[in-house]
């Protein structure tokens, strides 16, 4: 009963991985995203038929099968890092394409001479437990793991870099989630450690559980995924020729401190900072600079990036505004919302990053009272 439960388990797990591809396949507006999961989740599904064949002895049936298995482990680390690459924006050349292609084809050149062997030497082999073959499976395994690991940490890595990029590009990232992906990657390393600890059974329950939720979130979440690509720079306006300059050369500390200045005034006088949806592009676009010379300056001169410079100024208008008589009748929420915050998380933490202290304590020291 149990193998029969077992069963069903994976070929619902099958059935979902191939019919999500589809799904993921039939949309409308489809981006080079959409098309990496399609393929990965029909990988997966493929990757669940052998390994059912497998366990239920179907290799007997078909013998020819045999071997070609072992090369789908290989293939999720780098479906799963291409995928992160391609939702961040990164535009990948076909070096990049070939460059993680390269672990799959190794496998199957290692492979070449076992696979050439006739169906049912092959299938003598799995029934010996990989007999005259022992140096090869232990090679296996451990580049298993090891890719397994190495693509779990390039990941990683991945959206790191690109919380990174984002933060040097929006003055408020709470509305860019990142969960999806996490998911995809905490999902992919739980697998990994059971493929460590050797348990088939385990393993691929694991996948197919890792199926369900990838499904669920790949395809009910409209766009898969919907995070804003980080451009360098801004093509909203073509560049005059002093744009062009600072793109070619590094510019000098007055045109730097000249840049900061009118920045300053903007702030000042226009109040840029209150725009909750504020972005580099826009503010180098009004100062009529390239943005990454804008970021630049910031950076030289303020020591933090935009997202930081921005919260800062939203900060101290909050500490201005709050202090009126005036506003002694609003809540504190609806004054940080006022200051450009998009929401309360984000004002908290920002708020005890510069000042030590939550709004709450802030405002206690001032003798103000403001309801929540």
């Amino acid at each position: 009963m149990e193998d029969f439960d077992l069963g069903i388990f994976y070929w619902a797990g099958i059935f979902i991985a191939c019919f999500s591809s589809f799904l993921v396949l039939g949309k409308k507006k489809k981006r080079t995203p959409d098309f990496l999961l399609a393929i990965w989740f029909l990988i997966i599904g493929i990757h669940l038929v052998f390994f059912v064949l497998l366990r239920s002895g179907g290799y007997v049936k078909f013998p020819y099968l045999i071997g070609f298995e072992l090369s789908f482990p290989f293939m999720h680390g780098p479906m799963l890092y291409l995928y992160i690459l391609s939702v961040t924006g990164r535009k990948m050349s076909w070096k990049i394409w070939l460059l993680h292609c390269m672990p799959v084809l190794m496998i199957y050149m290692v492979l070449l001479q076992f696979l050439m062997l006739p169906p049912h030497e092959r299938m003598l082999v799995y029934q010996n437990r990989g007999k005259g073959y022992e140096v090869l499976s232990d090679v296996l395994k451990f580049s298993m793991i090891l890719s397994g690991i190495v693509y779990v940490g390039l990941s990683l890595l991945a959206v790191r870099k690109y919380k990174k990029k984002i933060s040097n590009q929006y003055s408020n990232t709470e509305k860019i989630n990142l969960n999806w992906s996490y998911y995809l990657i905490t999902g992919i390393a739980l697998i990994w450690i059971a493929v460590i600890i050797r348990n088939d059974i385990l393993i691929f329950s694991m996948v197919v559980l890792f199926i369900l939720v990838a499904a669920y979130f790949g395809i009910s979440r409209v766009g898969i995924l919907d995070l804003p690509v980080v451009a360098d720079g801004a093509d909203e306006k073509k560049p005059d020729y002093e744009v062009v300059k600072y793109q070619k050369n590094s510019p000098g500390d007055d045109v730097i401190q000249a840049i900061y200045e009118r920045l300053v005034y903007k702030m000042n006088h226009e109040n840029l900072y209150k725009d909750s949806d504020l972005n580099l592009n826009h503010v180098a676009q009004l100062l009529d600079v390239h943005p990454n010379i804008l970021s630049q300056t910031i950076n030289s001169i303020e020591n933090k990036n935009f997202y930081d410079y921005i919260n800062r100024q939203r900060i101290e208008e909050f500490k201005r505004i709050a202090t009126l008589p005036e506003n002694q009748k609003y809540t504190i929420l609806s004054l940080a919302f006022e200051s450009g915050f998009n929401s309360k998380t984000s004002f908290n933490r920002n708020f005890k990053k510069y000042m030590n202290c939550s709004p709450r304590e802030f405002l206690k020291s001032q003798n103000l009272i403001l309801e929540e």
